[in-house]
């Protein structure tokens, strides 16, 4: 599995860099590949009719864009780690369920590392400290390789999810690594911390 730390890109480079990979990945000129970045300010919402989740949609202080990814509204701007995985599922095994428990995993892993506890919600997708949302998870696949990923927030400033409902939950209150460990975490910090986390994830016969 190869990472590459990336620094912070514009999401329109980002998305065109996963679109180049995801092609590579499907022709066997890649291996699985993990893309570990910071994006400048922008919301991002899955292909659906109802875009209530972002408010003011005329009114936003930030880009928009309608992704292939599943999902409502979220933000991605600095101070939060983003994570794209550009993985083959004929060789983790084609489960998009399975999968998404993975990529779940590694961040409760991941977070524990800080001495936090977190968890899951039943029915809803992500990774929790009680009624608090740390990270948020939103995919692609095409031919089964995945694209998208997570966004773990690793910042104490969370202002860029106030023009927005974070994954169209009502009332949902963000945190982040920084929030509940109680010092702030550089990016790049957690972006090489959380490598083997995610390695340790897709190891043949990896628990869930």
């Amino acid at each position: 599995m190869d990472f590459r730390w990336l620094g912070t890109v514009s999401y329109a480079d980002g998305l065109a860099l996963q679109n180049e990979l995801v092609e590579q990945r499907h022709r066997g000129e890649i291996g699985d590949t993990v893309l570990l970045l910071e994006h400048e300010p922008v919301y991002t919402i899955g292909r659906t009719r109802d875009q209530t989740s972002l408010r003011d949609p005329g009114g936003l202080p930030h880009p928009v864009y309608e992704i292939n990814r599943g999902g409502q509204a979220t933000f991605h701007g600095p101070g939060q780690l983003v994570g794209y995985l550009i993985l083959d599922l004929n060789v983790h095994g084609r489960d998009l369920h399975e999968y998404l428990r993975r990529i779940e995993s590694f961040l409760i892993a991941f977070a524990g590392s800080f001495g936090m506890k977190t968890g899951r919600r039943e029915g809803l997708t992500g990774v929790w400290v009680d009624d608090r949302k740390l990270a948020s998870i939103g995919v692609g696949v095409r031919k089964w390789i995945t694209m998208h990923g997570f966004g773990l927030n690793v910042s104490s400033d969370l202002s860029g999810y106030e023009a927005i409902t974070p994954c169209g939950i009502a009332g949902v209150t963000m945190t982040s690594i920084s929030q509940e460990s109680g010092r702030e975490i550089p990016v790049e910090e957690a972006a090489g911390s959380i490598q083997s986390f995610i390695r340790d994830a897709f190891a043949p016969g990896a628990a869930i």
